[in-house]
């Protein structure tokens, strides 16, 4: 059975062009017998941009849902996303619809054994690179001696929070009356019936 693939190309600027991107891939294709049935590029919007700001990246993961193809071909990694955890967020998606990828520039194709052993790789740097972060706000946060979250709510607002739920009001509207998360009234009703 023909491979059904879609091509996704993108550069950051109106300046750039796509074209040797896509000269590339559909040659990859040519020699791998795949069927491009797809061609998705988004041209003069950075890799930092969201779903949101880039359509044609969005409309590739509308095809990935819908199962209109089996794998997607892109130059490079940079072209999908520009951090680890956005390429390890996309593979995982892919990956639940059955989807391969193919990048052309790190020789990475995740219906081999080796590309899904390479993407098993990737997810464990993601990991890493996350706590890596994580550490590091921690430890700023720590030389600066501020806690992380919200700034705690004022004992008088916990006060009056404390008596609207005790006079029968529920959680969503002490919120919104105490202009609160609901989270945070739930909270505050927890510790009243722990209390009691």
């Amino acid at each position: 059975m023909t491979k059904r693939i879609a091509l996704y190309t993108r550069v950051s600027t109106d300046q750039q062009t796509t074209e040797n991107q896509r000269r590339e891939l559909i040659a990859v294709a040519e020699r791998n017998g795949w069927e491009i049935v797809a061609e998705f590029c988004d041209e003069g919007i950075s890799g930092a941009k969201g779903r949101d700001q880039r359509p044609a990246y969005d409309a590739l993961l509308k095809a990935i849902a819908r199962r209109d193809i089996d794998a997607v071909a892109s130059w490079a990694v940079d072209r999908l996303g520009r951090s680890l955890q956005d390429l390890v967020g996309f593979l995982n998606e892919i990956n639940s619809k059955g989807v391969d990828l193919y990048l052309h520039q790190q020789a990475l194709d995740t219906s081999t054994p080796s590309g899904r052993a390479m993407f098993g790789m990737l997810s464990v740097f993601a990991d890493f690179e996350r706590e890596m972060i994580r550490s590091r706000i921690m430890a700023g946060l720590a030389r600066s001696d501020k806690k992380a979250g919200r700034p705690a709510l004022p004992p008088i607002t916990i006060q009056q929070i404390e008596r609207t739920l005790r006079s029968g009001v529920s959680i969503n509207a002490t919120a919104k009356r105490h202009r609160v998360g609901v989270g945070t009234v739930h909270r505050i009703k927890v510790k009243m019936a722990q209390a009691a």
